[in-house]
């Protein structure tokens, strides 16, 4: 009997097997704007391998099939391993063969170095958010660990190679190793002077010293990391912190015991645990009791991968909307060119290119660190694009998965995915609240950096009265009494954030994308629904095809 009752039409998988670089119009031209125009070719390539339809498969298994925890062996010995889909190592792979945790600090002289990395996490992000939560770890340990010249000539090597070493042994036996951290307890979270773990000198202690290392984290990720940086109190010298290497020097195990693996919202390929430190062995980085500073400097980099990993989600929601509406015809024609639906599709491609301006600029911040101009950059916009950009991504992923309807919903695609994805970095190494009293504290700490910085975008604003405008208002906040200006974080941030996009757009992209940002960002009306902005004059077809060329 022929069960057959349709033909099945008007179906669009979403889009794979495409060149993430060779689609994304503003990301080639932030290469060539930040000098990292020497690594077109090889973006070009991975952006390919990315693109693969058989990247995209990996991503799906691998947070399908969900790392496991086993914490003993057959004959009831501890071993505390977490096993992870082969999907998941060809990822890990993938990326470390591809240079992305060594880029940002190979080649010190050679410009561009950090926007050539910044593009590898970007287009990394797109596919797969789990996977770079330990390739983040990893990277922003690399300037806190070369500070610490026995640490770093034993382990530096094998933190900067390029090869991939799923193997779980010692380090000294790994070619390559990957470092997480542990600084969240039960009781404080995002209050680590809370942290109640304990560090005990095994002899003299001391910077570089031996320590033994009691008590537990909430959230330690990732637990198959060869070590973690952890944050521990010593009794003379408060919070400080520690290497602790999965396995000690003598070969044995070291006693980090994991007592379970979190049961996530989303970043499901990716292992994060609660763990208990029975006298754990770690060496002590930098002074007793400076622990949270040294630690912080490792999050100052983390932060700036949480803005990118955030822009890259916002990248992917705007690709696959655009693509799937171009297609999907209803009430007599594509969605492409219905009104409404076309109002949508400009909000998501202002979002990203303006995500990624900012996340780029902020980049060639860090590759500038010592320049005193970068440094408001770094210590006051980085808290305040982790705020703004990943809030934005939380929501405008959620309205790319309305595109598709019922189809966006179900698990059988990456709009599920992406959605569940997004609101780990507005929460992972600060919440909203805690990123604008960052933003309103290194402004006290430094005001005149602050207020360098507005001139310095009123100068990219090259005479655009309504941005001119907002960064006055910025300056007016700034005159408010200290003791009311931290209630004003959140809208602070918010603004500063909007108009540092205006005038970065002004800059570097066409007129048309900055008059479309300028018009609709600073309407009054704008922000309450995504979607809702006033298209009449906006130049929407070139919007569109800038964003994902036909």
């Amino acid at each position: 009997m022929d069960w057959k009752t349709h033909e099945i039409s008007n179906q669009f998988d979403e889009l794979s097997d495409y060149n993430l670089y060779g689609t994304d119009v503003a990301l080639r031209e932030a290469m060539e704007r930040g000098g990292a125009d020497w690594a077109d070719a090889s973006l070009a390539d991975y952006g390919g391998r990315l693109g693969e339809a058989k990247t995209w498969a990996w991503a799906a298994e691998a947070n399908r099939f969900t790392p496991e925890f086993e914490g003993f062996d057959a004959r009831g010995r501890r071993i505390d391993q977490v096993r992870f889909h082969p999907s998941w190592h060809e990822l890990m792979r993938l990326h470390r063969e591809a240079g992305s945790i060594s880029t940002a600090f190979r080649d010190a002289q050679r410009r561009g170095r950090w926007t050539a990395w910044a593009a590898h996490f970007y287009m990394e992000g797109q596919v797969e958010a789990g996977a770079m939560c330990p390739l983040s770890m990893t990277q922003a340990s690399i300037p806190v660990l070369s500070k610490e010249p026995g640490l770093w000539a034993r382990y530096g090597d094998k933190l900067m190679s390029d090869s991939y070493d799923p193997r779980d042994i010692p380090i000294e036996q790994k070619s390559s190793i990957w470092i997480g951290m542990g600084m969240t307890e039960k009781q404080g979270g995002s209050d680590v002077r809370a942290n109640t773990t304990t560090a005990t000198p095994v002899a003299a202690g001391g910077r570089g010293g031996e320590y033994l290392v009691r008590g537990h984290k909430w959230f330690f990720s990732a637990p198959m990391c060869d070590a973690h940086l952890v944050v521990a109190r010593t009794a003379e010298g408060g919070p400080s912190c520690f290497f602790v290497p999965r396995w000690k020097p003598d070969g044995s195990k070291n006693p980090i015991l994991i007592q379970r693996l979190k049961d996530k919202v989303g970043n499901r390929s990716n292992s994060s645990s609660e763990v208990e430190f029975q006298d754990a062995w770690g060496i002590l980085m930098g002074e007793e009791g400076r622990g949270i500073p040294t630690i912080i400097e490792m999050a100052t980099y983390t932060r700036l991968h949480c803005v990118l990993g955030s822009a890259a989600m916002l990248r992917q929601a705007a690709v696959q909307a655009i693509a799937y509406a171009r297609q999907r015809k209803a009430f007599g024609n594509v969605l492409v060119r219905q009104p409404l639906m076309r109002g949508v599709l400009v909000d998501l491609a202002l979002e990203s290119e303006a995500a990624l301006q900012l996340a780029m600029r902020l980049a060639q911040a860090y590759e500038n660190g010592d320049d005193p101009a970068q440094r408001a950059w770094k210590r006051v916009m980085t808290p305040a694009a982790k705020f703004w950009v990943c809030k934005r991504a939380v929501e405008l992923t959620g309205e790319a998965m309305e595109v598709f309807g019922g189809n966006g919903y179900v698990e059988n695609g990456p709009m599920a995915r992406l959605f569940r994805e997004a609101p780990v970095n507005s929460i992972w190494e600060g919440s909203g609240n805690v990123m604008c009293l960052d933003v309103m504290r290194a402004i006290g700490r430094e005001p005149q950096a602050a207020f360098e910085l507005l001139d310095a975008l009123a100068q990219g604003a090259q005479g655009d009265a309504r941005i001119v405008g907002e960064l006055q208002a910025l300056r007016e906040m700034l005159a408010t009494p200290p003791e009311q200006l931290e209630g004003l974080g959140r809208r602070f941030a918010q603004r500063l954030v909007l108009a540092a996009q205006a005038s970065l757009l002004r800059q570097n992209a066409p007129a048309f994308v900055a008059d479309a940002f300028v018009a609709t960002r600073f309407d009054p009306q704008w922000g309450r629904v995504a979607g809702a902005v006033d298209t009449r004059g906006i130049d929407i077809d070139a919007l569109l095809q800038r964003a994902l060329p036909a």
